[in-house]
């Protein structure tokens, strides 16, 4: 339902759902369960969109270096999706924070490399966000 929103440029509602979920699964589930971190990954991912940009960041560096890095593993494909995702926030304008952005998408395509192999799908998107 995110992605019909977000294709039709319903972002507030996008925003509402997404918030909803994250809230259930943080009353539901334990804060650091990997679909919990999905969700705060999914928020981070609809916030830039209506120029939230810090929010976005905030949700990603929790999703990322908060939660999946410890969860799931660093090298999980899930977790250097998200470090991808961060990397995309730090880099849009008015951030600032290019060098950081160019890390996080360093990490991912490192990782990414590693685990999935140099022509894996991810792994080309990767390379094209660095």
């Amino acid at each position: 339902m995110k992605m019909v929103l977000e294709s039709q440029g319903r972002y507030r509602e996008a925003e509402a759902m997404l918030r909803r979920d994250l809230e259930g699964s943080e009353k539901v589930l334990e804060l650091e369960h990997p679909h919990t971190l999905a969700s705060v990954s999914n928020l981070g991912s609809v916030l830039p969109r209506q120029g939230k940009y810090e929010d976005a960041e905030a949700m990603h560096r929790r999703a990322t270096l908060e939660g999946m890095e410890k969860v799931l593993r660093p090298e999980h494909p899930d977790t250097l999706t998200s470090l991808g995702n961060l990397g995309s926030v730090l880099e849009l304008e008015g951030q600032g924070k290019v060098e950081e952005a160019e890390a996080m998408h360093r990490r991912d395509l490192e990782g990414s490399e590693k685990v999935l192999g140099p022509e894996h799908p991810d792994t080309l998107t990767s390379l094209d966000n660095l």
